[in-house]
This record gives structure tokens, C-alpha cells and sequence, in this order.
């Protein structure tokens, strides 16, 4: 282990080529800083050829050298991820809902593609795992669909998301019954999605659990396949319908008044983003704004 102080001496007599102005700038006393190189020598060997006014350095003085900037650059990166000043180097970790994470990873990506020095660490998560996924400091930030009450965290408003009812683009829609022939396409959160926007578009229908379920999937990204496929109808929150890639082969229907849902922005309260987050996740809400 090279002595942090004994290693600064070194590098200032390197830099300037002189005792004595090595030890003005470092507010020392020539013997003190003759004593340092002295100190690294004894470990190292020798590192300086000293003539009359200036010195030269030996094959292990310029290896020094290079250690000496290697330690200075991986402090600075140090100073930088603590602070989190840097907005353009280091991780950003985001850890998202389904259907929203299909649409903010790619916007993610891009971001990335224009500033290479970043890394991206995305999750899916339903609601309680990004709580959790916050709260453990393993992710940095997170978005879920309610705002939480757990005063170890910061939550802002970021994004409204409606539901929206979505049917296969060749049928023709003349309501209900058409809801009935076709068949519900579930997913985790189906019933619960299906139950609140449809008992707005009909009060006083039957519940969504007598509506013939036609397929189920897990997988948000492709909850709209068997849809594209005429195989049935589903309920979805815009982002994931927006994410999906045959927008030709689905249609959403009005429905009146609009469910929507909050999506709240968390992250710890006790410590900020770093502005790396801050910049990246506000140019993720300016893109959903703007309709990417």
C-alpha cells in the first residue's frame, strides 16, 4: 500500500521537475518532501535521477506516474457517483410496471444511444416488488400505480395513464353484445381493470366474470396478440396498447368518461436522485408528453 501523502509529493516534484516548487505548492518544507520521494524509494526503488536543477524519472518513476493518475481519475469517479453530479456517466435504475416500463425502456434506450457513458437497469414489476425494490436500495427509482404512504419515500406525480377498451380492428362495434361474442382476453390484472371501465360504460350490465373468457397471458407485451388476432377483446392502459407493434389490427373504443390512473415517480426520501436520474427520467416524462 502506497502512502497517499508520500505519493503526492512524488507526483508534484514529477509534474514541476523540482523539490522546491513541489514543496511550495504543497505548503511543505523541501526536506519533507525530499523525505517522502526517499520513503517511496525505499519501497519502490529508485524513481528520480536528480541533476542541478530538475529531475529526471527512471523506468519505475514514470510506472508511478501512470499509477498515480490511474488513482487520482478513479477518485474523481468516486467524488462523481457520490454526489451523483455527473449526468452523464454512471447507472440509472428504473424498476416499472408492465405496461408502462414498455414504453419508458425504449425511451431509456434512446437516451442512452446519446449518451454512451450511462448504463440502463431496467425491471418489470408489479406495484409491491417496486415498493420493495426501492425500499432495499437496489433499484434507484421506481413508478407505481398508487402513491405509496411510507414516509421512507419521495413520491411525485409523473404520468396519468386511462384504461382503454380495446377490440380486434375488423369488428364492427354495436356494444355490449359485441363484448359478449367476442370474449374477454384476461391478464393478471384484467377483471379488476375490465370491472372498472366497463361498469362506467354500462351501468347495470352483468359483471365482467359472465363475459366468456376467450385466452389469458402473463406476458404484458403480448396480452394484445390473440386481440390483433380477432380471438377477443381486452381492457389495457394505454402505454402497453401504445407499445404494441400492429397498431393496424386493434381498435380502441370510447367509453365515455375516462378511468384514469395516477403513476407516481418514488424513490428513498432521505438521499436525491442523482441528476443523472433526474435529467433522464424528466426527459422520459417530456417524451410521454409529447406523444413520443
Amino acid at each position: 500500500m502506497i502512502n497517499p501523502q508520500w505519493l503526492r509529493s512524488f507526483l508534484n516534484v514529477a509534474e514541476l521537475g523540482n523539490f522546491t516548487r513541489a514543496a511550495e505548492r504543497l505548503h511543505l518544507t523541501q526536506a519533507a518532501v525530499s523525505q517522502h520521494v526517499k520513503y517511496l524509494e525505499m519501497q519502490l526503488g529508485p524513481l528520480l535521477i536528480r541533476q542541478s536543477r530538475t529531475v529526471e524519472l527512471t523506468p519505475a518513476g514514470l510506472a508511478l506516474v501512470d499509477y498515480g493518475r490511474d488513482m487520482e481519475r478513479a477518485s474523481w469517479a468516486l467524488q462523481a457517483r457520490l454526489s451523483g453530479a455527473d449526468e452523464q456517466h454512471g447507472e440509472i435504475s428504473l424498476v416499472t410496471p408492465g405496461s408502462i416500463g414498455l414504453t419508458v425502456y425504449p425511451l431509456l434506450l434512446n437516451y442512452q444511444q446519446r449518451h454512451p457513458g450511462l448504463t440502463i437497469r431496467h425491471r418489470f414489476a408489479p406495484d409491491h416488488e417496486v415498493l420493495e425494490a426501492i425500499l432495499s436500495n437496489r433499484y434507484d427509482m421506481g413508478l407505481v400505480t398508487f402513491k405509496p404512504e411510507d414516509p421512507r419515500l419521495n413520491a411525485q406525480r409523473f404520468m396519468d395513464e386511462p384504461l382503454e377498451l380495446i377490440l380486434p380492428a375488423g369488428v364492427e362495434y354495436e356494444g355490449w353484445d359485441t363484448l359478449i361474442a367476442l370474449g374477454f382476453i384476461d391478464h393478471p390484472d384484467g377483471v379488476g381493470m375490465a370491472t372498472r371501465l366497463l361498469s362506467r360504460r354500462y351501468p347495470g350490465r352483468p359483471n365482467i366474470r359472465e363475459v366468456p373468457v376467450r385466452g389469458f397471458s402473463n406476458q404484458v407485451g403480448l396480452i394484445l396478440e390473440p386481440v390483433a388476432r380477432g380471438l377477443g377483446f381486452t381492457v389495457l392502459p394505454r402505454f402497453a396498447r401504445e407499445a404494441f407493434a400492429d397498431q393496424r389490427a386493434i381498435q380502441v373504443i370510447e367509453c365515455g368518461s375516462p378511468v384514469i390512473d395516477t403513476l407516481w415517480l418514488i424513490h428513498r426520501a432521505e438521499w436525491p436522485l442523482a441528476a443523472r436520474a433526474r435529467t433522464a427520467i424528466e426527459h422520459i416524462r417530456q417524451r410521454l408528453q409529447e406523444g413520443m
